[in-house]
């Protein structure tokens, strides 16, 4: 089993996901992760730590979804996944949030492009994974999530490349980003729910608070080079509304336990992307 990151208790969370849309909402602040060559298995109260995701899922899911007890009208499943990640950002980051800050705004951080281009690696990693994922189907619901349009792994090569032209080394993946790699594989095979817990997180994730970090890093270090890994094709709200849709169909068909056990892996994956986007600013 991949290991997980030493701090998974809720006020050390990273807070990433994005508003249901790009128009609401803030994401201007990050709680603090581990670096990960810290990671370790079981240095914190794994009952402590499950108790803690239930009861934020618990709570989100009394609220969002009232056709548990068998009312009509229920809102869709991504309406809770969001609802749970909101209860996860600070009040900086989101009105719902309800999470101290721990770290400075990201405006303060102080970049390197050796640094950005570790997360840049990694995060490559990630989504092809998740990618690869989608395209083998062991679940076979998991084809619904290919071609979405949010595919990352492409732009993220061609950037990658422009830096090489640049004279710049392109380092190997480090352990932020194999370790969550492998965790996604292990997900996808043996817990789905959790497993679209974490492909949610990281593509939405990305299209908010990942923009705007791209952009300020980019002011900082790049000239206001706008990266591919920050462009898509299309209208990306349209490609968003997509996705959405598909995982409220695929999630239809669950039980309000699998969705419950979906809503606790929020907080696990905030932890994972949290220990990629320390490259940037350590």
């Amino acid at each position: 089993m991949a290991p997980t990151p030493a701090s998974l208790s809720a006020p050390r969370v990273l807070s990433l996901l994005p508003p249901a849309r790009l128009s609401s909402g803030r994401w201007n602040s990050l709680s603090s992760v581990p670096v990960a060559a810290r990671l370790v298995t079981g240095a914190v109260s794994v009952s402590a730590v499950t108790a803690q995701r239930r009861m934020v899922a618990a709570a989100a899911a009394t609220e969002m979804a009232p056709a548990a007890s068998g009312e009509e009208g229920s809102k869709p499943f991504v309406d809770e996944m969001r609802a749970v990640a909101m209860k996860l950002h600070t009040k900086d980051q989101a009105r719902e949030g309800e999470k101290e800050p721990q770290a400075p705004p990201v405006a303060k951080w102080e970049p390197s492009v050796e640094g950005y281009l570790r997360f840049l690696v990694d995060s490559k990693l990630v989504f092809q994974t998740l990618e690869d994922i989608v395209e083998r189907a062991a679940v076979p619901w998991y084809a619904e999530f290919r071609n979405t349009g949010l595919e990352r792994s492409e732009a993220l090569k061609m950037d990658l490349e422009w830096f090489k032209d640049q004279g710049h080394t392109i380092p190997e993946p480090s352990a932020p980003g194999t370790t969550y790699a492998s965790l996604l594989e292990e997900l996808s095979e043996k817990d789905p729910q959790a497993f679209i817990c974490h492909f949610y997180n990281v593509y939405f994730a990305h299209t908010a608070g990942g923009r705007m970090i791209g952009k300020k890093v980019s002011e900082k270090i790049l000239n206001k080079k706008e990266l591919e890994f920050y462009k898509w094709e299309g209208n990306l709200s349209e490609l968003l509304q997509n996705v959405r849709n598909k995982l409220n169909q695929v999630a239809s068909s669950w039980s309000r336990e699998e969705k419950n056990h979906c809503l606790e892996e929020t907080e696990k994956s905030f932890a994972y992307s949290g220990e990629l986007l320390r490259h940037i600013f350590t």
